[in-house]
């Protein structure tokens, strides 16, 4: 079945549209998200370190796709446990929390790369 934007009222109907529903979306993560504002928070620090140590071209590339992944999977495990929540509601079910622990796994392993992402990036420059 193929549906365009005037048949299905949940399609953007242009890209304008588009990036704002993105933003809101960003927008409301940040907001209502604990552990997305501690990954931004950790992302200003390493960016304001990045600029202090003067990091070069190759290394502002690899620490901002970096932090671009942890945000990416980390906005990735909200959507999850969001329609997670809207189809089980208050309902407990076992594949519901495997699915929401699997995708906070996901987030979890792409913290722990980033980690050590950071310290082969940085710890050159404290030693």
């Amino acid at each position: 079945m193929n549906m365009d934007s005037q048949d299905n009222p949940f399609k953007n109907s242009n890209f304008g549209q588009s990036l704002r529903c993105a933003s809101q979306g960003l927008f409301q993560a940040i907001k209502s998200e604990r552990n997305l504002k501690i990954h931004l928070l950790l992302a200003v620090i390493a960016s304001g370190l990045a600029l202090q140590f003067g990091f070069k071209t190759i290394e502002w590339a690899i620490l901002i796709v970096t932090i671009g992944i942890v945000i990416f999977s980390e906005l990735i495990n909200t959507s999850i446990e969001a329609v997670i929540d809207l189809i089980v509601k208050d309902q407990w079910h076992p594949l519901a929390k495997k699915a929401k622990d699997i995708a906070a796994a996901a987030v979890l392993v792409t913290a722990i790369v980033s980690m050590l992402i950071g310290a082969l990036l940085f710890l050159p420059y404290l030693f």
